[in-house]
């Protein structure tokens, strides 16, 4: 059963009759197909009967050597909402779903004066069929998890107290296109330092400061699935506190990833790693959830967070990423993405966490 097939069928068990989906993302899940159509629409309409994929002319042949369903173009000179007005041959639902997460207003406005009936979130559906991978899902973010390895073993490769920030990433991302990865997952991340004590700090032209802890958070995108992995290192010979710090918080990632197992809830997960950072009185500096879900996007549902509830199943995958940031002195974060199994967690970077010293 194709997966607009089902989507169908939990919107008509909901008594929503029609669906209206405008990220981008969320068509790739459904339809295979992916187009960025920047500030251009693209929207993917799912009616009881039938499906409709409404995007630039540019991308039309593209789309139509790809898929099987109906496909309407429009040119740059042609009004999007004008030209849906003459092809929709149904503009009035009793309730039309919209990925309320997604749109912007000029979206929703479009929408509104084209579709008649009572709006509802279309994004809790999406999430509950994101959310359980499938093996073929797992060994996509298997495959990108062993390139975000690569990836911070060229960091890794090149670190040197005469070079920068950015000299590093500019060395990572330059090996990995060459790699054939298609994008990073998001901005790379490389902090010296106590720029690290940042939790999104910037990288800068700031050379690499010996005698301290150097920061890398990166992902790689590949097959259409995305990875995201933090490790910290240190430079030179750091002080005892800041070693205590790492040791700190590997404790806390280790815990929570030795407790996940269907039937527990995201709640008990975070609270595994956040009490152990509590309980040696950095509570204060771990100021962010424990983790995110993963797959298509890099962030997505569910969050892994002290107030969701959320019961893990086999197959959810979600990153685990304690850290701990004590301003203007030390920053810290150890992060690996896996997927619940039967047995507990695997994770799908592998790289070493015993503090690496270079």
């Amino acid at each position: 059963m194709s997966k607009i097939t089902q989507l169908k069928q939990k919107l008509e068990r909901a008594e929503i009759e029609a669906a209206v989906l405008s990220d981008p993302i969320s068509i790739s899940y459904l339809t295979e197909f992916y187009s960025d159509p920047h500030e251009r629409l693209m929207l993917l309409f799912l009616f009881q009967e039938e499906s409709l994929l409404f995007l630039p002319e540019l991308e039309v042949a593209r789309a139509k050597n790809f898929l099987s369903l109906p496909i309407v173009g429009y040119s740059d000179s042609e009004n999007p909402w004008a030209k849906l007005k003459t092809i929709l041959s149904k503009t009035d639902f009793s309730k039309i779903a919209l990925e309320y997460d997604h749109l912007n207003i000029s979206k929703y406005q479009g929408l509104k004066s084209l579709l008649s009936g009572q709006f509802t979130d279309l994004t809790p559906f999406l999430d509950r069929m994101r959310l359980i991978k499938s093996p073929d899902e797992i060994q996509k973010l298997t495959a990108a998890g062993n390139l975000a390895d690569k990836a911070v073993q060229i960091g890794f490769d090149h670190i040197s107290l005469d070079t920068t920030e950015t000299d590093i990433i500019a060395q990572i991302e330059f090996e990995m296109r060459k790699q054939g990865v298609d994008k990073m997952s998001f901005d790379t991340l490389v902090l010296t330092g106590k720029k690290a004590a940042d939790p999104h700090g910037l990288p800068s032209t700031k050379r690499l400061e010996n005698n301290s802890l150097l920061l890398f958070d990166l992902g790689v995108q590949t097959l259409g699935y995305t990875s995201d992995m933090t490790r910290t290192v240190a430079l030179g010979q750091p002080s005892q506190f800041k070693k205590d710090i790492y040791s700190l918080c590997l404790e806390a990632q280790l815990t929570a990833l030795n407790f996940i197992k269907p039937g527990v809830t995201a709640a008990q997960v975070d609270a595994a790693a956040r009490s152990v950072i509590e309980k040696a009185g950095y509570g204060d500096y771990f100021n962010h959830r424990l983790g995110h879900g993963i797959g298509m996007s890099v962030h997505e549902f569910p969050s892994i967070t002290a107030t969701n509830d959320i019961v893990l199943e086999e197959g959810m995958c979600f990153s685990v990423e304690p850290g701990i940031y004590i301003p203007e002195k030390v920053g810290v974060r150890i992060e690996d993405c896996g997927h619940v199994t039967k047995q507990g967690f695997q994770t799908f970077t592998k790289t070493s966490k015993e503090l690496l010293y270079f």
